[in-house]
C-alpha cells in the first residue's frame, strides 16, 4: 500500500495553525494579552527550536477552551476557520492532496498540533484520516488540557504512525511511505520514510535535505 504523510503547519498551511489560534483566542478576549503573547511566541520559538516541551505547551494552549466549554469553542473554531484557515489553504497544497488520492494513495495527515484545533483543517483538504495529539477528556467528555497517549511530536510520530499502521493490520514492511514535512523536528518519521519530502523547509532541513539528497519541495511562492 502507497501512503502519503504529510505534516500541516508550514507544509500543508502556510501557517502554525495551533499558533494561529492562540492569537485568534486572544482577539476573542478569552485570554489575558499582557501575558499570553509573549507565551505563545516563547512556546511557537520552542518549537522552531526543538526544545518544546509538549505537554506543558498543550496545558497552556487548551486553556481557554477549558473555560469556555464545547459550545463556545466549536462556534469560536468554525469561525477561525472562515476567517484565519480557509483564506489559507492554497491551491498549491490541495494540488498535492488530490494528486496522491487520484493515484490511490491512503492520505494522512500527521501533526504536533492537537485534535481541537486540525480535525476541521484535515476535513477541509478532504482528508479523513488525521494522527494528531489527542486530547485527554473528563467524565463529561469535556478536554482536561492532558494529552491522551503518546504525542504525535518528534519520535512520537513514529510510535502514532506505528500504532496506526497496526490498526489498518498493516505494518512498515507492506507500506511504501511518501511524508511531506518542512520541520526537523520530524527527522524520525522522515528517516522512516521511503520518499522523505523536506516541504518549505527551515534551514537545518533544508540543509539536511541537500546533504542527503532528498526532494525538496517550495509549495509556496
Amino acid at each position: 500500500m502507497k501512503l502519503a504523510l504529510f505534516d500541516l503547519d508550514h507544509t500543508l498551511l502556510p501557517i502554525d495553525s495551533d499558533y494561529a489560534w492562540g492569537e485568534y483566542s486572544l482577539k476573542l478576549g478569552w485570554t489575558d494579552s499582557a501575558t499570553f503573547k509573549t507565551r505563545n511566541d516563547q512556546f511557537f520559538a520552542d518549537y522552531q527550536s526543538g526544545t518544546l516541551d509538549i505537554h506543558e505547551y498543550v496545558r497552556f494552549s487548551t486553556e481557554a477552551i477549558r473555560l469556555k466549554g464545547p459550545l463556545l469553542a466549536e462556534r469560536a473554531h468554525q469561525q477561525f476557520m472562515q476567517e484565519e484557515i480557509l483564506p489559507q489553504i492554497k491551491s498549491s497544497a490541495r494540488a498535492l492532496v488530490k494528486q496522491h488520492q487520484e493515484a490511490g494513495d491512503r492520505v494522512v495527515i500527521v501533526t504536533a498540533t492537537n485534535e481541537f484545533v486540525t480535525r476541521p483543517i484535515a476535513k477541509a483538504f478532504g482528508v479523513d484520516e488525521l494522527i494528531a495529539v489527542n486530547l485527554a477528556r473528563n467524565d463529561e467528555g469535556w478536554i482536561t488540557g492532558e494529552i491522551d497517549g503518546t504525542p504525535s511530536f518528534k519520535e512520537g510520530k513514529v510510535q502514532r504512525v506505528d500504532e496506526w499502521l497496526s490498526a489498518q493490520q498493516l505494518t512498515w514492511q507492506n507500506v511504501h511511505i511518501t511524508f511531506y514535512s518542512d520541520s526537523l523536528n520530524d527527522l524520525p518519521l522522515l528517516e522512516k520514510a521511503q520518499v522523505p519530502v523536506a516541504t518549505n523547509p527551515d534551514a537545518r532541513l533544508r540543509q539536511l535535505a541537500t546533504d542527503r539528497g532528498w526532494r525538496i519541495l517550495q509549495l509556496f511562492s
